[in-house]
């Protein structure tokens, strides 16, 4: 399906990667299998929703709920999240050439130093591209976020720069993570599951939501097309009529 086959797109979607573990254990396999196979999913996903012309995706890799999963398996997405960074290293010029920006959204105060320098080098090295915003939101979670905001705002109201009268949306907005990105658009759960389970909650005010049985790592092109197919047919009144 080209482009042009949609008569509107999105221009933020967020997605919720759900259903690595139970993939793997349906085939007998370990977890850090199906986070494997799950990567994989994201990185075809990625590129062709960009390809699309979508200019903003979120994709929720890990939430700050996951640290209670088993080590075994929170080492293993880790290391996969290091091997995706040495990969978006390796390939920067080919990421600038197709305008990519690549982002990090979440508290990185949990995450290894190698991890934090190679997020903020990569995040450096594309910040100036536009053409396509790429979120990844590791050791995040919605609440978080909106708290983290929050207590700026407290900062500068105590600092005597705001008062709480003049405290507004945009006030709390700006202290997101995604403070420059527009609000999501369409949120996307494969899995089954139906629930925001913690993502984008302040810029998901809004969103269209889109569900599907499949797991994440069976997750294909098609399906998207088939949530961006939905997508434009949603009458979105914003609260209006």
């Amino acid at each position: 399906m080209e482009k042009s086959d949609f008569s509107v797109l999105p221009s933020h979607i967020g997605i919720i990667m759900d259903g690595n573990g139970r993939w793997a254990k349906k085939r007998g396999l370990e977890r850090s299998k199906g986070h494997i196979e799950g990567a994989k999913t994201f990185r075809k996903i990625g590129e062709y929703a960009g390809n699309l012309g979508i200019s903003h995706i979120s994709f929720y890799a890990f939430s700050t709920e996951n640290w209670a999963r088993p080590q075994n398996e929170v080492d293993a997405i880790m290391q996969l999240f290091y091997e995706y960074l040495e990969e978006a290293r390796e390939r920067l010029d080919e990421n600038l050439e197709k305008g990519i920006r690549l982002r990090f959204l979440g508290d990185r105060a949990a995450l290894s130093p190698e991890l934090q320098y190679m997020m903020d080098y990569i995040e450096d090295a594309t910040k100036e591209m536009s053409k396509v915003n790429l979120n990844i939101a590791v050791n995040y979670g919605g609440q978080q976020e909106i708290l983290h905001s929050v207590k700026k705002i407290a900062q500068r109201v105590r600092s005597g720069e705001l008062s709480p009268d003049e405290i507004s949306l945009d006030d709390i907005s700006a202290g997101l993570y995604t403070s420059d990105q527009p609000p999501v658009d369409l949120v996307i759960r494969p899995s089954g599951e139906q629930r925001l389970s913690n993502f984008l909650l302040w810029q998901s005010a809004y969103a269209e939501f889109w569900y599907s049985d499949v797991l994440w790592p069976d997750f294909t092109t098609d399906d998207l097309d088939k949530a961006l197919l939905a997508y434009e047919k949603r009458n979105r009144r914003f609260g209006g009529i």
